[in-house]
């Protein structure tokens, strides 16, 4: 079901009413009931996948609980093979089936097309939405218990309930279970400030969506669906857009997912902090999509640098290396990836040596800092070339029309409003972030006189209804 659909928009106020009424030893069955529904709503038969991973990882739980340290690393390695293995078989299969034909096509010199080997019948299996976020969230689960710092949760119903909460069970955030579980389980009175504030941010992540997000995405898929005809600087233009777009898109979507959540009062972690005011891309990519990141760096990069002795350069290019696979099946997620690890690396090794350079120009910290965020937005969003484009050709070709300065009409939409109005957007979205964040926007509201918060609401709900797109599009991080 998608959070800008009207399907929503008639589920959310019957899951908060029920959610109320209902008794509060029985709110677990009407959340995951409502939570599989919510998946179930397009692909049923792909709820099979989600509850296979829910079963595996709560008797794995269960079971390391009382076994030996031996037992207790086969049942991590269950948990492990069960979900990476779903995991490889619906999001990857096709994209190494393809290296594999390439191989035998390149060694024995024929036509890769002709060595399908059956390989082609992988690209039509369906990747189940969502996969990817609540693999990694029940993995942590049982990675926790494995390490003893979590106790295995017993009820399997609030189990399988904390693997698929509806808010953040397509596109994150990534919850661990020792925030969020006992959450699920604490006893919530009915609270108007929270359902004032879920509401206010739910409808700040419907401004970011419908308003900003989508109106972006028309001018980048002009530029990106035939970069061939557009040269100079409406592709950098666009370059920017998507930059944008994909920060607008996925932060729309978890302030809604928060909201959401806290309209019946669960906390869901803020997934992002700002990211493109940051001064460097080491911050950048700290306040970017906070809850993989963590993730990433708690049982991949730690574990790498402690366990595995990896050196610390080489362990930034594998888990941007697997960052990149993660987002898809893609070379040109690996290269999105690598091309960060790239940069992390560069700005790593060179810091010492500019911060010197800057502090002999007479820079001061602050003026460094703001020197770094001006700087820095232009490289992460040449990365987002390869992110967008569907094959590393596209990209390459990308790069080359953005060098060819000869074109400098920016208008390649043929309306000077609308282009007008993504600059605007742009300018309130950012102002608005950089003052309140993207889940406190409530703030800009609170302690203000009765008419004047209602005079807002009215304002807020007309810029929606009048500027919004009616595209119904779904968000980019759905796919993923």
């Amino acid at each position: 079901m998608l959070f800008n659909s009207f399907e929503f928009l008639l589920f959310l106020p019957i899951m908060i009413l029920g959610f109320y009424l209902i008794p509060h030893k029985y709110r677990w069955l009407w959340l995951l009931g409502g939570s599989y529904y919510f998946y179930m709503v397009h692909e049923p038969e792909l709820v099979l996948l989600l509850m296979t991973s829910t079963l595996v990882d709560y008797c794995c739980g269960i079971w390391m609980e009382s076994s030996t340290k031996s037992r207790k690393k086969w049942l991590l390695a269950l948990s492990v093979f069960t979900n990476i293995g779903i995991l490889i078989s619906f999001k990857y299969l096709d994209f190494f089936a393809t290296i594999v034909r390439d191989i035998i096509g390149l060694v024995q010199q024929t036509d890769a097309e002709e060595n399908n080997y059956g390989f082609s019948t992988f690209s039509q299996i369906l990747l189940p939405v969502g996969i990817s976020f609540y693999t990694f969230q029940t993995l942590s689960y049982t990675i926790d218990v494995y390490r003893g710092e979590l106790k295995a949760e017993r009820h399997l119903g609030k189990f399988a309930l904390y693997v698929s909460f509806f808010p953040q069970l397509v596109a994150g955030p990534i919850e661990r279970a020792h925030r969020l579980l006992p959450q699920l389980k604490n006893y919530v009175r009915l609270n108007v400030d929270n359902l004032r504030r879920g509401l206010i941010i739910m409808a700040w992540g419907f401004f970011l969506k419908v308003v900003v997000a989508d109106r972006l995405g028309i001018y980048v898929d002009e530029a990106f669906s035939d970069p061939q005809n557009h040269k100079g600087l409406p592709l950098w233009i666009s370059a920017g857009f998507f930059t944008l777009q994909v920060y607008y898109d996925f932060a729309a979507y978890t302030a809604i997912a928060i909201g959401a959540a806290k309209t019946i009062g669960v906390d869901l972690m803020s997934n992002f902090d700002r990211p493109f005011f940051s001064p460097s891309f080491a911050q950048l990519w700290r306040r970017w999509h906070i809850s993989l990141v963590e993730w990433i760096r708690d049982y991949l990069y730690l574990p790498m640098i402690n366990n595995l002795k990896m050196g610390k350069v080489a362990a930034i290019f594998a888990v941007f290396f697997i960052i990149g696979l993660w987002h898809g099946a893609n070379w040109t997620f690996v290269f999105w990836g690598l091309s960060n690890a790239l940069l992390l690396v560069i700005e790593g090794g060179t810091k010492k040596w500019r911060l010197k350079l800057l502090d002999r120009m007479g820079f001061s910290k602050k003026s460094i800092n703001i020197l770094g965020t001006t700087v820095g937005f232009p490289f992460i969003m040449l990365t987002t070339v390869f992110f967008r484009s569907p094959t590393l050709t596209d990209a390459f070709l990308y790069f080359k029309q953005m060098l060819s300065i000869t074109n400098m009409h920016i208008n390649i939409l043929g309306n000077y409003l609308e282009l007008f109005l993504c600059f605007l957007f742009i300018a309130i979205a950012q102002t608005i972030h950089y003052f309140k964040g993207n889940v406190k926007v409530y703030e800009l509201v609170e302690g203000k006189p009765t008419y004047w918060r209602w005079t807002l609401y009215g304002s807020y709900v007309f810029l929606i209804v009048f500027f919004a797109l009616n595209r119904q599009n779904t968000f980019i991080y759905f796919q993923f």
